[in-house]
């Protein structure tokens, strides 16, 4: 018997269900009929919550954008140093990609879209409370001295992106993603020796 949910609670399993099957699939080939037969509904009953597939992905992408970016902030505001507030945040978005990989792959695709989408423009907006959060940070390490006098915070900050890419792009190639685990600490400490930190 299906259990009657509350239209935030459907819209809910809706978003968590694409992302889940973004985990095997493309996006592009994810249907609705895909996302109902899973959850066990008719299409129906998925076009009551959303009017459209892009409506689904614009809001698995918003659900992404405000919990990354909150995982994050949680996990900086806990650190006692802001060098360990970016190491907090490595460590977070590692586990966030570990327990969601579908939401990397959603990303993947939506940037390798040509046009503008209200998804893409989402998945601009984590970049930017991204950085942002990074360059908070950095900047008061700098002030700290505890990094590098001469370090370029904005240079810092996309190469930590880029070594969180990195990480999720050879976890899907391998298909491996718990393997980020496991490597994100040795990756973490040649990013720390970057920013001219002591061994």
């Amino acid at each position: 018997m299906q259990i009657r949910l509350s239209t935030e609670e459907r819209q809910a399993e809706i978003v968590a269900t694409a992302l889940r099957l973004a985990r095997e699939s493309s996006p592009s080939l994810i249907t609705t009929a895909d996302i109902a037969a899973a959850i066990g509904v008719t299409q129906g009953a998925v076009f009551k919550h959303f009017p459209t597939k892009d409506a689904i992905w614009l809001a698995a992408m918003r659900w992404v954008r405000e919990t990354l970016l909150e995982t994050l902030k949680a996990a900086a505001d806990e650190a006692a140093t802001p060098l360990d507030a970016l190491a907090g945040m490595f460590r977070a978005h590692v586990e966030f990609v570990i327990a969601h990989p579908g939401a990397p792959r959603f990303i993947f695709h939506e940037l390798q879209q040509p046009a503008d989408s209200a998804a893409k423009l989402e998945v601009r907006a984590v970049l930017q409370g991204y950085r942002k959060l990074l360059l908070g940070r950095l900047a008061e390490s700098i002030q700290r001295q505890l990094v590098s006098p001469d370090l370029d915070p904005e240079a810092a900050a996309t190469s930590f992106i880029g070594l969180i890419q990195g990480l999720v792009m050879q976890s899907m190639l391998t298909g491996r993603t718990a393997a980020m685990r496991q490597q994100a600490d040795a990756v973490f400490d040649l990013y720390r020796r970057g920013l001219g930190c002591a061994p």
